[in-house]
């Protein structure tokens, strides 16, 4: 008898499709009807199923379909896997279907600025590589990338994942308190980090990691003086809107206050958080093609030939 191991087949497949859809449906006629099998075949791919796991995955009996332990356990561990195989179908059909030679989809957390779509538009001319763009929460810049649903991501410095590579870093920008118009505060030329203890600043609801969150709403000053957080927003345009009724504050940069300038708001330098705000094109780190590399380049080509920011963002994404 070998003792090598199973391999994966076309059978394979069919059998995991069949799991996943009778631990949905809980019923081998419906599976069956939804598949457009037999209810025998539907037997037949999990009985194979199951001898090649060496476990019971489904219980049946006269009056009802479960799942066993093994079995939950199998469908909870594999139905990841067997729908990123499904996006990966669907987004090949796709290509195929709109003739493109290749393609990249970029993740945002926020608008795209001209100056990007303009070196999105020179790697289509350069390199025959046409780019997507994706809407992305704003509390969850990675997820994204992580999961394979985007090729990267145009999103907020730090990145401390492994998993994630930063190819280019967009030009640091001074992060600003935005207030409501009639704020006691709102008067002041700047405020100092210190002050940010007195204000009720809106955090950003997502699965971001914790230290990704704390980079965009500090938890303390300096001095260790705790900084009120108790409301969450997930877009932009909503956090203007809580900020301009009085009851709360926002940090943003520059780009973004450029961008959303308000009369019932006020945009005040916080001494401090200069230059502590900064976008990077973000990647896995197991996922290199030369479109993604080429696009790195271009933006890097972009920057060298444009003088460093001061008062205006050279990459204007909101950030």
């Amino acid at each position: 008898m070998s003792n090598r191991p199973p391999t994966m087949h076309q059978a394979d497949l069919q059998q995991i499709e069949c799991l996943i859809t009778l631990a949905e449906e809980l019923h081998f006629g419906r599976t069956a009807e939804r598949l457009g099998y037999s209810q025998s075949r539907v037997s037949q791919l999990i009985a194979a199923l199951e001898s090649r796991i060496g476990a019971r995955l489904v219980a049946r009996t006269s009056r009802r379909v479960a799942l066993t332990r093994a079995g939950a356990r199998f469908v909870e561990e594999v139905r990841p896997a067997y729908r990123g195989l499904l996006r990966t179908f669907d987004r090949a059909r796709g290509r195929a279907m709109r003739g493109a030679v290749e393609e990249l989809r970029i993740g945002f957390t926020g608008m795209v600025y001209e100056e990007i779509t303009a070196t999105f538009r020179a790697l289509h001319y350069r390199h025959g590589v046409a780019v997507h763009t994706h809407d992305l929460p704003l509390g969850s810049p990675f997820t994204a990338v992580l999961e394979g649903d985007v090729d990267a991501v145009i999103a907020e410095l730090p990145v401390h994942d492994p998993e994630l590579t930063v190819g280019f870093r967009f030009p640091a920008q001074d992060q600003f308190v935005v207030l409501g118009a009639e704020h006691p505060l709102a008067d002041r030329d700047a405020i100092d980090q210190e002050d940010l203890a007195g204000l009720d600043l809106l955090h950003r609801t997502g699965d971001a990691p914790d230290y990704w969150m704390a980079a965009r709403t500090p938890p303390v000053t300096p001095s260790g003086a705790p900084i009120p957080s108790t409301t969450g927003i997930t877009t932009v345009q909503q956090g203007m809107a809580l900020v301009a009724s009085g009851h709360h504050a926002l940090l943003a940069c520059r780009p973004l206050i450029e961008h959303h300038a308000r009369t019932d708001l006020r945009y005040l330098p916080v001494r401090g958080l200069e230059a502590t705000s900064r976008l990077g094109f973000v990647r896995r780190t197991d996922h290199t093609t030369p479109a993604l590399l080429a696009l790195a380049e271009l933006l890097e080509q972009s920057s060298r030939s444009k003088p460093a920011p001061s008062r205006r963002s050279a990459f204007r994404v909101l950030g």
